[in-house]
């Protein structure tokens, strides 16, 4: 590791200032350090992204797909090294970091496999009717086009999915766009690891150079001097909802403003109907307790806020309160978001009509102690305070009669996912919450708990606001490519001048849609 950015094919000069990883789990500062780019260096991976994008633009799908492949694989050759680097960087387990490097391959795959078949680009073909009365028709043609170079800012809690070859940069790049990938400061090194390869399949597909970068550095520096620049299309993020907000005012202030795809705050509200507490409550509190501790509480889908029907709570908190407590404290990963998770428990526990429950307090700086906290609909309905985000191992149980929830659930902000509990009876009596769940979230999740993303064609996630900057989009599965395309449209264009994609000969055999109708 040599700890100096990626300048499309280069490496960029050590002399900047210099930041380091700290391994949450024993406070060790990493080696090496990782130099931040010079304004020139920042200014040459845009410009190399910019002369990159015409020629990538006019890849074909199979040519993207291989190259994507290609990363999958180079990655795979790297599993070993990310996940001794990986797991030193985050504290998070060996097991963990695997998983997540099958998990990013996998989603290279998919969009690979997306790119085989076509249909993503939404082909569509009107034909003219030069006699139609009173006016002719033209001949109308449209399909998806990639916008230009894109920013993928890492995030912190996913070292790889969501990170320089995660969900982001995959998308963008399967739709055509070169990416330069802002590295998180808590796994540089992990980063470097992951770019490397991302390097060597991009030179082994022979893609121009600059098609991708990454680099170190403050966020505020070189991040939003990155999304500032007049050569950058389109912004993916994951990380704090301060921090994507200024983004995205940072897009909209810019002369010509672009999308910032922000993935930010979500507490993913959880509603227990009366009857499957009163057949599961001890089966529930389990499987609660599992996914509230699960990767100490790290993830952007963590059930942040549970709502129990009064008269029904108790069999369902006792034993809850007994799987907290035989919880253990787990090292979070890193200091500013331990600091963080402690100043927002601490906050809510001195909350007037709030009770505490929590396993043994962590004395450890690093680590946080999983806990929940009760109070009534009503203490919850007065205090917007207790709405906001515990980012960790903590939930909050709100007891109320179905009104009352019914009435706090339409106060919540957007959400990547809601989760409802029931039988079937429950389901079908609670129609107006059931409409109001839907309005506040991206994922409705039916007898479930939300921790675990599914990687495939069909999940959304992604919330209205402030959950996402845009809830139209998701930054999981194929449909996470629109994101980073536009419609364009040819008007009688000669047929030579078509794209391949929108010609009579289909050569390329996608789908098309023609005069309305799936050919």
């Amino acid at each position: 590791m040599t700890g100096a950015s990626f300048i499309g094919y280069t490496r960029g000069s050590l002399a900047g200032p210099k930041s380091h990883a700290i391994n949450p789990s024993t406070q060790e500062v990493m080696e090496p350090g990782y130099a931040a780019p010079s304004a020139e260096e920042v200014e040459s991976a845009v410009q190399l992204a910019a002369s990159a994008f015409p020629a990538y633009r006019k890849t074909s799908a199979a040519q993207r797909a291989e190259f994507l492949r290609s990363i999958a694989e180079e990655i795979e050759e790297s599993a070993d090294a990310l996940a001794a680097r990986g797991t030193a960087e985050s504290g998070l387990p060996e097991a963990r970091l695997r998983g997540e490097t099958g998990r990013t391959v996998g989603q290279l795959r998919m969009f690979a496999t997306m790119l085989d078949d076509g249909s993503w680009l939404d082909a569509r073909i009107e034909t003219a009717i030069p006699d139609r009365a009173p006016l002719p028709k033209a001949d109308i043609r449209s399909m998806l086009r990639p916008l230009g170079p894109v920013v993928v800012f890492c995030a912190s809690n996913f070292p790889l999915a969501f990170s320089v070859a995660g969900g982001d940069t995959a998308s963008a790049l399967a739709a055509g766009c070169p990416v330069i990938v802002k590295a998180h400061s808590s796994h540089p090194g992990t980063a470097e690891l992951v770019a490397e390869a991302v390097i060597r399949a991009a030179q082994k597909c022979n893609m121009p150079n600059g098609v991708f970068s990454v680099l170190y550095g403050s966020g505020r520096d070189v991040g939003m001097t990155l999304v500032t620049h007049p050569e950058i299309k389109a912004v993916g993020f994951t990380g704090s909802r301060t921090g994507g907000r200024a983004l995205m005012d940072a897009a909209a202030a810019r002369p010509e403003p672009i999308p910032v795809y922000a993935e930010m705050s979500s507490i993913n509200p959880v509603v227990m109907l009366p009857g499957v507490l009163g057949e599961k409550a001890n089966a529930l509190a389990e499987g609660f307790s599992q996914s509230l501790t699960m990767g100490v509480g790290q993830f952007c889908t963590n059930p942040g806020l549970v709502f129990v029907p009064e008269g029904s709570q108790q069999a369902f908190l006792n034993a809850l309160e007994k799987h907290i407590k035989n919880a253990a404290p787990g090292v979070m990963l890193n200091a500013g978001i331990c600091l963080a998770y402690r100043d927002a428990t601490a906050a809510t526990s001195r909350h007037q009509g709030v009770t505490q429950f929590a396993s043994e307090v962590s004395t450890n700086q690093g680590q946080g102690s999983p806990m929940f906290f009760v109070c009534s609909a009503q203490t919850f309905l007065q205090s917007p305070a207790l709405t906001h985000e515990m980012f960790g191992p903590a939930s909050l149980i709100v007891i109320g009669s179905l009104d009352e929830i019914t009435a706090a659930a339409k106060t919540l902000e957007g959400q990547l996912t809601a989760s409802i509990f029931g039988t079937d009876d429950d389901l079908t009596q609670t129609p107006e919450l059931l409409e109001i769940i839907e309005r506040k979230a991206g994922r409705l999740i039916f007898n479930g708990y939300p921790t675990g993303v599914e990687v495939c064609s069909t999940m959304v996630h992604g919330g209205p606001y402030p959950s996402t900057s845009d809830g139209r989009s998701t930054s999981v599965g194929t449909m996470a490519v629109l994101r980073f395309t536009r419609a364009v449209a040819w008007q009688n264009c000669p047929q030579a001048l078509l794209p391949d994609e929108l010609k009579d000969s289909n050569p390329l055999k996608i789908p098309q849609m023609i005069n309305g109708k799936r050919a």
